[in-house]
């Protein structure tokens, strides 16, 4: 049940949400045509048959649309871990996942982790929602047998400060597994939907394969 068909709201309620929904519909359809720094309410109003203030109503400004997008792409790819997790999925399992979200829909992808929006801060909220996917990431890390540390000067500084898993109970090289999996996945994945893959000569999902194969082969 979504909320603009819960039976508890009203239909005031309802229709706001139906319209925020549209708003936000075209904003994806803006962006995936001139990108997010382009994006337009008075536009998105135009192609709505409303006024410039009218929508307003809806959202307060730019910042509170790119928010609603921001907060939405980031919930639809902990979502989808999520239920990735709750098969079974493993470390391997959660990389595959991650770049058909992204293939799916690349303006999502891109609007977190691509070029960002010039004057724009996400609020903490989606910062929460971030912190949710890298616990899972850690949680399939943490299943895989422990190596122990590698001798190297960033292992050791991981170890004593790294606070973005400092309330996970996975051994440091769970966390150091994970940390490399998110870095150098997004790096494949943001190339590739960039388009800077285009005329290498070679395929996109082979090369993530084998960046894959060789975290998990060599425990980063």
């Amino acid at each position: 049940m979504t909320a603009s068909t819960d039976p508890q709201r009203t239909p005031r309620e309802r229709y706001r949400d139906q319209v925020r929904a549209e708003i936000k519909t075209h904003a994806w359809e803006q962006i995936d045509t001139a990108g997010a720094s382009a994006l337009s309410l008075n536009a998105i109003a135009k192609r709505m048959g409303m006024s410039g203030p009218a929508l307003y109503r809806y959202f307060a400004g730019r910042d509170e649309l790119i928010t609603a997008l921001v907060r939405d792409a980031y919930r639809g790819l902990a979502d989808t871990l999520g239920e990735a997790r709750t098969a079974g999925a493993g470390l391997a399992a959660l990389a595959y996942a991650l770049r058909d979200w992204a293939l799916a829909d690349p303006q999502r992808y891109l609007l977190i982790w691509g070029t960002p929006v010039p004057g724009y801060h996400a609020p903490e909220d989606v910062t929460g929602i971030a912190d949710e996917i890298m616990t899972l990431l850690l949680d399939a890390a943490a299943e895989l047998p422990d190596p122990g540390p590698p001798p190297t000067p960033f292992a050791a500084h991981l170890a004593a400060e790294g606070d973005f898993a400092a309330a996970h109970p996975a051994p440091p090289e769970a966390r150091r597994l994970a940390l490399a999996f998110w870095t150098r996945l997004h790096g494949v994945l943001s190339l590739e939907l960039a388009g800077h893959f285009g005329g290498m000569g070679f395929d996109p999902a082979q090369y993530f394969a084998a960046e894959l194969d060789d975290l998990l082969a060599g425990r980063v």
